[in-house]
């Protein structure tokens, strides 16, 4: 449990410092979006662990210790600022500069970039989730009458990027006033996913640990994943407060427990032991890609997103418990 000493000092601290910035309603704001950043990514910690168990330990601590600032300051505020400069034809530096003077104007633009984030968003958890489920290798499956018939169609050639493309062309038909900003996100997002997967599996060629630059390469997709869980919660953080620092403050103290909640697992080797919990995971990503992919045409609420991931994970949790009971030695 040491793992959890590092998150709970520097909560501490911004906790502290919240309170002195802005009293309580400051402090219990961060507390409300850290503890909704937490429970809404535990579907991410699993599939990070996943991939996390195939590096090794040098690069498992940069995971905690270099990707908080990326987690933090990269995803939660650097990319955000790209994605609303592009949408709205600003200079990132014009957008900064509303991000730290006029949160509520910045906060107005973030969500009218609300389109291009949900089709970048949904394409690549799609594509995350559907590479999962059309893997012909995978010989467990949990919810079987589905997963069975899933692997059978993994002979087919990329099916899981012919899919997420038709799903994104309809999508871009079905909303014509923003039918090209559809189109260019979700096309990103399937490329994005597509150049990663392929990096990271040419370095692990020849060795089952990932070091070097195998590992290199899979820190980045790791931190790419990140980004695709989180910017739909950056833009309902916006729906709470428009205080930057307090979102920065609670979204930074949830992904660092997010993540050190990542290594936990596969120290313990949670993953070996619940046989269904990558599954119950990939099926969260899968309700969470339909989810902001249903954004582009409607509001949906944060707490069903946050739910469909929570719900998903407790069934594969009590599956796998009853699957490691009924083997279990008596």
């Amino acid at each position: 449990m040491s793992v959890f000493i590092f998150p709970a000092v520097v909560s501490a601290g911004v906790f502290l410092l919240a309170f002195f910035w802005g009293g309580l309603p400051a402090f219990l704001l961060v507390a409300l979006l850290a503890i909704l950043e937490t429970t809404l990514s535990f579907d991410n910690a699993v599939v990070n662990a996943k991939v996390l168990g195939r590096m090794d330990a040098r690069w498992q601590r940069r995971f905690l210790v270099w990707g908080i600032p990326v987690a933090v300051f990269g995803t939660r505020f650097v990319l955000p600022i790209l994605i609303v400069a592009a949408a709205a034809f600003l200079s990132p530096v014009e957008v900064a500069k509303l991000a730290f003077f006029d949160a509520q104007q910045y906060g107005v633009h973030l969500k009218d970039a609300h389109t291009a984030i949900a089709a970048f968003g949904s394409a690549f958890l799609l594509m995350v989730s559907l590479k999962f489920f059309f893997d012909e290798r995978k010989t467990v499956h949990w919810i079987e009458i589905i997963e069975r018939h899933l692997t059978r169609w993994g002979g087919i050639a990329a099916i899981e990027i012919i899919i997420t493309l038709s799903v994104m062309l309809l999508c871009a038909l079905l909303v014509p006033g923003e039918t090209l900003t559809v189109l260019v996100a979700g096309v990103i997002g399937v490329v994005l996913f597509v150049v990663m997967e392929a990096v990271a599996q040419s370095f692990e060629v020849e060795t089952d640990s990932a070091t070097g630059l195998a590992g290199a390469a899979l820190f980045v997709y790791l931190n790419i994943l990140d980004a695709a869980f989180s910017l739909d919660g950056v833009v309902g953080a916006f729906a709470i407060t428009s205080g930057l620092p307090v979102i920065i403050g609670g979204l930074g103290i949830g992904a660092l427990f997010v993540r050190s909640f990542t290594v936990y697992l596969v120290r313990a080797k949670t993953l070996d032991t619940l046989v269904y919990i990558e599954h119950g995971a990939h099926w969260a990503i899968f309700g969470l890609a339909l989810s902001m992919m249903a954004g582009i045409f409607m509001h949906v609420p944060e707490a069903i997103t946050g739910l469909i991931g929570l719900v998903f994970i407790v069934l594969a949790y009590i599956s796998s418990h009853r699957e490691r009971t009924r083997f279990a030695p008596r």
